[in-house]
């Protein structure tokens, strides 16, 4: 084998700086400030967090600067020109792979907002200082942490999903294994298909033997079977495709675009995963059994599971245990409001979803001036929960098994409700906040 050579080499941003280091950067040259621009840019495209987000972070950084600055924005990359009295300097920078950092991006946020403050006080390369430690902030949670938030997340979907108590326990240590080689696998830098493919096929392989165990030992019936599909939902990429709708309803189409791409190629990684899986054990994605629980009593068992399912996906984005408390929060009413609509009225799942991610966005807007929090490190982890995994598992499913008319309608209704979400919170942010309804 050849020695391994990183494809993306690294920036040094110091050997840009070439001005006294005591003067400040509001004083320092057109090239200096625009590195201090992208880099900003790259570690807001980092995060995961979306073009428009990025972009009005860059923007921050040159007003502080006293320089205009033009932006084109993808999923790995970013191309921007920053002008200064009839000069200009235009970059193109990338990053290597994009993941969800809701942590940083709050630190990040911090930064660019009291970045003019200080822009007539500290130099470019005292700036850069912070950025390198913001740039290095360890994980708030090791691998086994993970597994367990995965566990905790996709145990409370499942029971949402109308799972019992032996699909719970079995989707529990699925989901718990799964994430936990795949967090191993990406703390090697295994490439996305590696990673997703062991992960999903680990927490499939693993629900199956406790299954084949259970019913060996204890006479568990084969319907539990069918609650596989939900030990591997902690794959569903529902960051991607949420800011990715967010993009594209501002017109930012190529970073709405790849992201949403990026989030196909891993559903369509994950779904196909598990039929491969479910086709070597003869499985297939079966109802769940039902549950014969008071409409009162279900209602406190979705407001606790849809706690926990969110509480647990947030610790995934490497949130902070407030920061997942307060998203954990506003998940529980949104998605309990969503699933009681659609048990006590008539309409449509989709437009269910809609409403649960509107009032997921308008609780966060009302409370993010009392937190702090950036809006999107509570409302993405809120309704992440509320992406339909199942749909989508079984629409490739039957699919695969040349049931085209019954895969396609699966399929459908999963597409409906991924509108939908975006959708929701788009509509939050054109009600409460100025900069985010105008064109500008």
């Amino acid at each position: 084998m050849g020695k391994f050579r990183k494809q993306h080499m690294t920036i040094e941003w110091q050997d840009m700086i070439t001005s006294e280091s005591t003067c400040p950067a509001s004083q320092a040259g057109l090239k200096e400030k625009a590195s201090l621009v992208g880099r900003v840019g790259l570690l807001m495209l980092s995060v995961g967090t979306g073009a428009w987000r990025v972009r009005a972070s860059m923007n921050k950084i040159a007003r502080g600067l006293g320089i205009t600055c033009n932006a084109d924005i993808g999923l790995l990359s970013i191309e921007y020109t920053c002008a200064d009295k009839g000069e200009t300097f235009t970059n193109a920078l990338s990053i290597n792979t994009t993941g969800v950092n809701t942590d940083k991006l709050n630190s990040l946020e911090s930064f660019t907002d009291g970045f003019a403050e200080r822009a007539d006080k500290y130099s470019i390369e005292q700036f850069h200082r912070i950025l390198d430690k913001l740039g290095t902030m360890p994980a708030n949670y090791k691998a086994w942490n993970l597994g367990l938030a995965s566990a905790l997340a996709c145990c409370a979907f499942t029971f949402l999903l109308g799972g019992g108590i032996v699909e719970m326990i079995c989707a529990f240590f699925g989901a718990g294994i799964g994430n936990f080689i795949r967090k191993k696998l990406l703390e090697q830098h295994i490439t996305l298909f590696g990673n997703v493919t062991a992960g999903v096929a680990s927490a499939c392989c693993t629900y199956v033997l406790l299954i084949k165990l259970a019913e060996i030992l204890f006479g568990v019936s084969e319907i539990h079977q069918a609650g596989y599909i939900c030990s591997m939902l902690f794959v569903i990429p529902g960051f991607p495709l949420i800011t990715g709708g967010i993009d594209l309803s501002k017109l930012d189409l190529r970073s709405g675009l790849e992201r949403v791409t990026y989030a196909l190629l891993i559903i369509a990684m994950a779904t196909l995963t598990g039929w491969i899986t479910a086709t070597l054990f003869s499985f297939s994605p079966s109802d769940f059994e039902a549950m014969d629980i008071s409409p009162v009593l279900m209602l406190v068992f979705r407001l606790v599971t849809s706690f926990c399912g969110v509480y647990g996906f947030s610790l995934m984005f490497n949130s902070t245990r407030k920061m997942a408390f307060t998203a954990g929060m506003i998940g529980m009413i949104a998605n309990t409001l969503r699933l009681e609509l659609i048990d006590f009225t008539s309409i449509p799942v989709s437009f269910a979803a809609f409403i649960g991610a509107l009032s997921a966005g308008l609780m966060a807007s009302a409370i993010k001036r009392y937190i702090g929090y950036p809006r999107i490190t509570l409302t993405v982890p809120s309704i992440v929960i509320m992406v339909p995994g199942m749909f989508m598992y079984k629409g490739i499913y039957f699919i695969a098994q040349n049931d085209i008319s019954t895969g396609g309608l699966w399929l459908c209704k999963a597409a409906l409700i991924v509108c939908s979400l975006p959708l929701g919170l788009i509509f939050a942010r054109i009600f409460t906040d100025t900069n985010f309804r105008k064109s500008s």
